[in-house]
């Protein structure tokens, strides 16, 4: 005898909810944000080595895919932030709500786009 129904849920037949897309981002950014703050820390280490390899690290940083790069991993470090307080607040027994759980995760998702426009929109003028 043949079962035709599977014991868990697939891709095809499982409808997403905000909850699981933002717990499968928030450990993708978790990795990103690892090596983000390796390459961070090697800037930071330039400057120890002199002059000109600060200013191969300015100027790669000032290129296209430099500032590409630093507003994805703006945005990243605020998704990471905002998400990290959403999982503070259950862990003090609030939010667990189903309706309030998706309004905080909609919550975060658009406000790390918000708080990344205003990073860029303070910050384009330091650099």
């Amino acid at each position: 005898m043949q079962n035709n129904n599977p014991l868990s849920p697939h891709l095809q037949i499982y409808k997403w909810q905000i909850s699981s897309l933002l717990s499968i981002t928030h450990r993708i950014v978790g990795v990103i944000n690892f090596f983000a703050i390796i390459l961070i820390c090697f800037w930071v280490m330039s400057v120890l080595f002199g002059y000109n390899s600060y200013q191969y690290v300015q100027a790669s940083l000032n290129s296209t895919f430099g500032k590409f790069l630093a507003i994805s991993l703006c945005w990243t470090f605020s998704f990471h932030i905002l998400n990290e307080v959403r999982h503070l607040s259950w862990d003090a027994g609030y939010g667990f709500d189903l309706k309030i759980a998706k309004i905080t995760g909609i919550l975060v998702f658009f406000g790390s786009f918000i708080l990344t426009i205003v990073f860029y929109l303070l910050g384009r003028d330091f650099f």
